[in-house]
């Protein structure tokens, strides 16, 4: 409550964890919206660093006189919309969760307008997946980053299978209605996503996700619950590029049709560029709240190998936990 004192909060809210319920749909939308608010990039650096002091006082035990409960979790979000997770170090402003719905409206919207001859294709796609390898780089772990030739890999695999995607398709759809090439970007971007994410989580594939028991404890390393994360994963970001790349598309078909293009053809990006910022505002915590980040799996659904590593350790966990990540 915001008439809470500094001494309660003292002993009771663990900032660590999300705001909200996790184990709710309602919960994780909330904790996302609030992850995503793109008015977090209007911070100076010096309501950043405001908050990042009093977050380390906070966890310190030292909490400021007046912090009240509302003010504590504002400072919360707004550090970690701009700080790592990891490494506590400020974030590039193109990275950061916060910058997803601007950038990728931005973006998305051009894609969307200017698909139709191989150039502009070949540049908006290159610059989309330029895009995601700044975001990767930023927010890849601190304890076990990704190798930067594990970046560059994945950008060039991604950029090719997006390039691909979209030049094949747009020498097919052309004995096609004008619509149906307005839905090529959307393809090219799932297709991108298939190839970008199991790359940059590779290592999990052929290692396995770390499971952990009710106590935080690992267990052990799941290649089947990696193979669930990173599917997961992958249908939530497509999820969330469908709304602003199939209903802007049917939009502006109707537009052209009526002739309104050819009176005034600069309207056609400006357009497109709000629609999609309108569906990303939502679609983006939505979607991501889709499967919960932190994930329950019976330990008769693991490897044996990590059940035969539970009975030697006399560890009677039935639940077992692992990060799904994002």
């Amino acid at each position: 409550m915001a008439t809470e004192t500094s001494t309660s909060l003292r002993a009771g809210i663990d900032i660590d964890k999300p705001r909200w319920d996790q184990s709710t749909y309602t919960g994780r939308a909330k904790h996302f919206f609030a992850t995503t608010n793109p008015l977090n990039l209007l911070r100076s650096n010096a309501e950043l660093e405001e908050a990042k002091n009093i977050i380390s006082k906070y966890r310190k035990g030292d909490v400021p006189e007046g912090l009240t409960e509302d003010k504590l979790w504002r400072y919360k979000q707004l550090y970690d919309s701009a700080y790592h997770p990891d490494t506590g170090e400020k974030m590039i402003v193109i990275g950061r969760m916060s910058a997803q719905v601007p950038m990728n409206m931005a973006i998305t919207g051009c894609m969307l307008t200017f698909y139709k001859t191989t150039g502009q294709t070949v540049f908006w796609q290159w610059f989309n997946q330029s895009f995601n390898a700044v975001v990767n780089y930023t927010n890849r772990s601190g304890d076990s980053p990704i190798p930067v030739s594990q970046l560059v890999k994945s950008y060039c695999l991604a950029t090719s299978g997006a390039l691909a995607t979209a030049l094949t398709l747009n020498s097919l759809v052309k004995r096609f209605p004008p619509l149906i090439g307005r839905f090529v970007p959307l393809a090219a971007v799932a297709a991108a996503n298939c190839v970008n994410i199991p790359m940059m989580r590779s290592s999990e594939l052929i290692d396995g996700i770390a499971v952990f028991d009710e106590n935080g404890e690992k267990i052990g390393n799941s290649k089947k619950m990696a193979q669930v994360a990173i599917s997961q994963v992958v249908l939530s970001r497509i999820l969330m590029a469908m709304p602003g790349m199939t209903i802007p598309p049917i939009i502006m078909d109707y537009i052209e049709r009526r002739g309104v293009l050819k009176r005034m053809p600069w309207v056609s990006a400006p357009a497109q560029i709000i629609m999609c910022g309108f569906f990303l505002t939502f679609a983006t915590p939505l979607c991501c709240a889709f499967f919960p980040q932190i994930k329950s799996v019976p330990v008769d659904r693991l490897e044996d190998d990590i059940k035969e590593n539970l009975a030697k350790t006399k560890n009677n966990c039935k639940i077992a936990y692992y990060n799904k990540g994002l």
